[in-house]
């Protein structure tokens, strides 16, 4: 299990938001695509001072080089990922928006992802760090 901890801004407003959380990864059982691990997230989001529960799901299908495919809980896809490195930059359109990340490996026990949005109406900065949670 891992600790989350987002930092939300919007740069056209100035406003600011907050994340807190947990993700874990586990194995699906899916016969066409054996390996697939799936990424769930759950917590708290505050933004314009109201804090309400948030949370989502991902996939992430590994390759036999070491790099995964992410895809959306419905199969959409998101965005190709390879951490070999310790570095990746991905990039997703959605609809009018782009969507830009960059991760980074800090180490065994942390890692961080920085979305940047931007579109027609949007320019919106998001950064996670998630921390692995001994016990």
């Amino acid at each position: 299990m891992w600790s989350i901890e987002r930092e939300m801004e919007d740069r056209i407003t100035g406003e600011r938001g907050t994340y807190r959380g947990t993700a874990v990864f586990a194995h699906v059982d899916d016969d066409a695509d054996p390996g697939t691990v799936q990424h769930a997230e759950n917590g708290e989001m505050t933004w314009r001072g109201v804090t309400r529960p948030a949370g989502r799901v991902l996939h992430l299908h590994p390759r036999e080089d070491g790099t995964a495919r992410v895809t959306f809980a419905d199969g959409r896809p998101f965005h190709d990922l390879d951490l070999r490195e310790g570095r990746w930059t991905a990039g997703h359109p959605c609809r009018a928006d782009q969507y830009s990340g960059a991760f980074e490996v800090l180490g065994p026990d942390g890692w961080q992802v920085t979305w940047t949005v931007t579109g027609p109406a949007k320019d919106l900065v998001l950064t996670s760090f998630y921390t692995r949670i001994r016990h």
